[in-house]
């Protein structure tokens, strides 16, 4: 079947075309090793591979990583970075960077870094979502529920949620007291 009028037929991919698409890719996104590799099969499979031997699609984004296009550690840092800047929290943080999958070790940074911000993260998801003593005045057991729910899928502890929570609306909010109640290892 021919191609409809307007669209042409891209040619298979050869090495040096599919080297072209992972340099642009890595010029235009942050990505991670896994993300790459990904990238290039799903092209190979969409555009067909011409080449003498399949393509060796582990070694090529081995070598975009030696260049140092990709850095996987400072991947996670700087998705670390900006999920807490939004309010997430570590358990949330350790999802995206297995889905994107970077290893434990160039994941460590980005953990100690969402280790580090906890509080803070919590307390701006509680501003964004008017929670605890961000919120309305509410006795309501469940709207307290309701948010400390909200607060566990952001990836945040429990206890810390709890405790955020539970601040009366427009309280005084004691960082060091919350940085005691949360747990270093969640």
């Amino acid at each position: 079947m021919a191609p409809p009028r307007g669209l042409r037929q891209r040619p298979p991919l050869d090495s040096n075309r599919l080297e072209e698409l992972a340099l642009r890719y890595v010029a235009r996104f942050a990505t991670s090793r896994a993300k790459l590799r990904a990238y290039l099969s799903r092209k190979v499979r969409e555009r067909g591979w011409s080449g003498p031997s399949e393509p060796d699609l582990d070694a090529l984004a081995e070598r975009i990583c030696a260049l140092g296009y990709v850095d996987d550690a400072a991947y996670a840092l700087a998705k670390a970075q900006a999920l807490a800047g939004r309010g997430y929290g570590k358990r949330r943080l350790n999802q995206k960077l297995q889905v994107d999958g970077i290893a434990e070790e160039d994941a460590a940074a980005a953990l100690d870094h969402a280790d580090a911000e906890a509080v803070e993260s919590a307390l701006r998801f509680a501003r964004r979502r008017r929670l605890g003593p961000f919120g309305a005045a509410s006795s309501d057991p469940r709207q307290r529920e309701k948010a400390i729910a909200a607060m566990i899928r952001a990836g945040h502890p429990f206890g810390l949620a709890r405790s955020i929570a539970a601040l009366a609306p427009g309280a005084e909010i004691d960082v060091d007291a919350l940085r005691e109640q949360a747990p270093r290892n969640s």
